[in-house]
């Protein structure tokens, strides 16, 4: 049996009672279509970034994507990218940026790989992928088929997809992003990293410039894998922030006059979750045993010194959603897909 811990962020995790690696796409629908076809149960695994095994592991076989390639071709000011899922995302957006392509550099430092970008949205200071992504490639588990999906049909909002809805249905295959032929970033977005850049919202900077300001900013939370940094053995935000509507968001003004907030379109708005964690009684750095929030971030909670267990970071995880509910009547979502466990009510 292979233990999963290794091959996760946290590292955490039981083992596999099958373990197999997909080099090519070819390989990987076999893998899947067989062991579909036989009744095992499966997990495809990625990078491991946005995963919470349990302890008792995976009692079936565990799919590790593994597929390498990258094609370009011209599409009027743009270039259309296609990317192997098992490619690493910051190394695409590392050469995205050294090549001109403009669209992904303010998800510099995002770790995991391209296969696992459209299923969680992915995104980060003020970009996400869905304003990018022409095309997923995946197999469709039910009906048999590699199937080429547009934009429009995986279904696209915040840190969400049809691929996460429904984990069970397709294997990401590749995906095909459409990026603006320039040496110039996307519009500045998000007031954090326009002003460590001396920026205005809306305006835009050289591309190396974005990039390097947002590793800045992760590295500063955290954010960006390091073996020397104990608070990056996470999997980065655990929680998403939450979007309330505007009766929700009432009920937290009379609960938490002036708190923070973007007001999104509709009337509903969306509240930063790392200022709800604190203000429950949270701050960085607090402790449960053998595993705490981050020293430098709120959101990511960490197995410090590796020798956590998964329960060990549910019951912090179990402990602070319920703290926030208790004080502000918003209960927080999970991030990280959950494998085999549970945060329970």
């Amino acid at each position: 049996m292979e233990m999963l811990a290794p091959y996760t962020t946290l590292g955490l995790g039981g083992p596999a009672r099958d373990f197999a690696e997909g080099s090519t796409a070819e390989q990987l629908v076999s893998l899947v279509a067989e062991a579909d076809r036989n009744g095992v149960p499966t997990l495809v695994l990625g990078g491991g970034s946005n995963v919470v095994v349990a302890d008792e592991g995976f009692d079936g076989l565990v799919i590790k994507v593994a597929t390498q390639g990258l094609t370009v071709s011209r599409d009027g000011e743009q270039v259309l990218v296609t990317v192997e899922a098992g490619e690493d995302w910051d190394s695409l957006v590392a050469r995205a940026v050294s090549e001109g392509w403009s669209g992904l550099e303010c998800m510099s430092g995002i770790p995991g790989l391209v296969g696992s970008t459209p299923i969680q949205n992915v995104g980060a200071y003020g970009q996400e992928v869905a304003q990018t992504i022409r095309c997923v490639r995946a197999y469709d588990r039910l009906t048999r088929q590699v199937v080429d999906l547009e934009a429009r049909q995986c279904g696209f909002s915040y840190r969400d997809s049809v691929f996460k809805r429904d984990l069970s249905r397709h294997v990401v295959l590749a995906v095909t992003y459409a990026l603006d032929v320039s040496e110039s970033s996307g519009p500045l977005a998000y007031a954090e990293l326009a002003g460590r850049l001396g920026a205005g919202v809306g305006s835009r900077v050289p591309l190396a410039q974005a990039r390097e300001a947002v590793l800045e900013l992760r590295r500063g939370k955290g954010m960006v894998l390091d073996p020397a940094d104990p608070d990056t053995r996470s999997v980065g935000s655990f929680f998403t922030n939450p979007i309330l509507t505007a009766e929700q968001a009432k009920a937290l003004a009379v609960r938490a006059p002036g708190h923070p907030q973007w007001k999104l379109p509709g009337g509903s708005v969306k509240v930063p979750a790392a200022w709800l964690i604190e203000q429950a009684g949270f701050p960085k750095g607090y402790e449960l045993g053998p595993v705490r929030i981050s020293t430098k971030h709120t959101l990511a909670l960490t197995n410090p010194t590796g020798r956590a267990t998964t329960a060990d970071l549910l019951a912090l995880a179990r402990q602070v959603r319920d703290g926030v509910r208790e004080k502000f009547g918003v209960t927080l979502v999970n991030e990280p897909v959950l494998v085999c466990c549970a945060l329970g009510e």
